[in-house]
């Protein structure tokens, strides 16, 4: 009996040691990566399902967006260009995969490291943006930090560009939703690179992580994946059907399948409980506080354009940030100077107020000949016998041969009449024939208005009225006419002009022929006309292949146009100076 006793214990014992043995080595949930979702209406911004979304969790690599975000207002600022060529950090070089394969040191197109950032979710490329703008991984994500914060992302934290899993850098699914949100509104000229299934990446040709949930789910034009072992597999997502856009945004799948299938959930959802009409309300400038903008803007029109780069369009925030304490008043002293200054200037106005309407100079003074010569009466010829005094310093006669051909090349010799008021009296006597006399007789017998002053006043004018000339007799010089300007012809306006900030464009492909090419064109600007009628068709030939494009748009037609463009499933992007 014992015998049996003892037995059944023994196996009793080992049936326990086996269950708890199983419940211990099966997997449990806790070893799982929290789970959180958020889907919202583009549109409005309207949150239509959430779970956990406001929990801080690891981003993994949604914290791209973040980068490419900040990337894309450097663009926009001027600061950088699509073509600037960036060094390649040591920080960068050592990033662990998804790598591009960046060498330190290395020069490489901006436009290369954010579709490899993008498209590939290349780590090595996101640490490479963020050191050439911060110009080091601390200060790049501090900067992420403070614009994550200007945007209302309240649950963020970041600690570096590429979202590898460090202390303290999260963000929540609320957040990254957000963010997907700003990508689509705030730029949208860049956001078609998160459609595209493949690109040049410069050293290679790289791949779509998201390419799988591109392709099954109708309408899905973005955004971003992230996985890592803390994070589990996220994914920010966005569609477009007919005229609704739903943002949603899933943290911890299982698996790529597990987290594109709950996607496509979450999208369905939204397409379900979305209204087909609701009115679009774009997110709001970003609030940036004074002492994080400032620096930025200080700094913008120091920075020389590159090559192909955009104008510098700048975002500034009117929020008071400091209220300088007003200036002091003045002192008494100052006062008093002032005063003193403004009393002298007073007296000087008023003495010459008083010299312009004050008595007339005495008769004889060089002040009567003065105001004499200014009022210009006519007077008589003056043949007294004080003109003889001058006829020692006269030249002698000119020639009656040069006078005659003068006279005969220059009828209109003196062109304009000399006024000198009569300083004696007149006396009626005739001048001998060859004096000084004669001739002041002769010349005023020519021109009426030509008449002879004294002496001091003659020479008192000579000079400064007519320009001495080297010459064998005294003549007047002649008075050029002046020449009336020709009338201008009026501008003819010859083509159309791009000024006025329509210097935008959309790029509709690139085709195989130039008349591929123009056909799609004429279609698309006839099918949408009424944002197109005012842009130029041209084709590019470039790299074997023709690309259709619109351009002299402003930034308004650009944007409205590829949007309504994309609503009817035609590929498109707007182009900026």
């Amino acid at each position: 009996m014992t015998t049996l006793l003892g037995r059944f214990a023994r196996h009793f014992a080992c049936l326990v040691g086996f269950v708890i043995i199983a419940a211990c080595s099966s997997p449990t949930p806790s070893g799982a990566a929290p789970y959180a979702a958020i889907v919202q209406d583009a549109r409005t911004g309207e949150v239509l399902y959430s779970e956990n979304a406001n929990t801080r969790l690891h981003p993994a690599s949604l914290t791209k967006m973040m980068t490419l975000y900040i990337a894309f207002e450097e663009i926009e600022r001027g600061k950088l260009s699509l073509d600037t060529m960036v060094t390649v950090s040591k920080n960068a070089a050592s990033q662990p995969p998804s790598r591009l394969g960046l060498k330190a040191g290395q020069k490489i197109a901006m436009r290369y490291l954010i579709r490899a950032a993008a498209i590939k979710s290349a780590n090595d490329a996101a640490a490479a943006i963020g050191d050439h703008i911060g110009g080091n991984e601390a200060a790049f994500a501090a900067r992420m930090t403070r614009t994550g914060k200007a945007l209302g992302m309240r649950n963020s934290t970041f600690k570096n560009a590429n979202g590898l899993t460090a202390a303290g850098h999260l963000s929540s699914a609320q957040d990254m939703n957000l963010l997907g949100r700003r990508l689509f509104y705030d730029f949208p000229q860049y956001y078609n690179i998160f459609s595209r299934r493949t690109t040049d990446a410069g050293l290679a040709q790289v791949r779509n992580t998201n390419t799988r949930f591109l392709d099954a789910y109708k309408g899905a034009d973005g955004i971003k994946t992230g996985y890592t072992v803390a994070a589990g597999f996220n994914l920010t997502g966005s569609a477009e059907r007919g005229g609704v856009r739903i943002i949603a945004t899933v943290f911890g799948g299982k698996s790529t399948a597990a987290r594109n299938a709950k996607m496509a959930e979450l999208l369905d959802l939204g397409f379900r409980k979305a209204p087909a009409n609701a009115p679009t309300n774009a997110p709001p400038a970003p609030q940036y506080q004074g002492d994080v903008e400032e620096p930025l803007l200080s700094q913008a029109d120091d920075v020389p354009e590159g090559p192909g780069g955009a104008g510098k369009t700048i975002r500034l925030t009117m929020t008071v940030a400091k209220s300088p304490r007003p200036m002091a008043r003045p002192n008494a002293a100052d006062v008093a100077a002032t005063g003193v200054a403004v009393a002298a200037i007073e007296d000087s106005i008023a003495a010459a107020l008083a010299e312009a309407v004050g008595e007339p100079a005495p008769t004889g003074a060089l002040d009567a000949q003065a105001q004499a010569l200014a009022v210009a009466e006519p007077a008589a010829p003056d043949t007294t016998p004080a003109l003889a005094e001058l006829a020692v310093l006269a030249p002698p006669v000119r020639p009656a041969e040069l006078a005659q051909a003068e006279d005969a090349q220059t009828p209109d010799a003196i062109a304009a009449p000399v006024d000198i008021a009569l300083a004696q009296t007149v006396t009626e006597q005739v001048p001998e024939a060859g004096t000084l006399d004669a001739q002041a007789l002769a010349l005023a017998d020519i021109s009426d208005d030509l008449t002879i002053s004294d002496p001091v006043a003659l020479v008192g004018i000579a000079e400064p009225i007519v320009k001495p000339v080297t010459r064998k007799a005294p003549i007047f010089d002649r008075v050029a006419e002046n020449q009336l300007p020709s009338e201008e012809a009026d501008p003819v306006v010859i083509r159309l002009s791009t000024s006025n900030a329509r210097h935008w464009g959309v790029h509709l492909g690139k085709f195989n022929s130039r008349g591929e090419a123009e056909r799609v064109l004429l279609k698309t600007q006839l099918t949408e006309s009424a944002t197109l009628n005012e842009g130029l068709r041209k084709v590019v030939q470039k790299g074997g292949a023709y690309q259709a494009n619109f351009m002299g748009l402003t930034r308004e037609q650009a944007d409205m146009a590829c949007r309504r463009l994309q609503a009817r499933a035609v590929q498109c992007f707007t182009m900026g100076p």
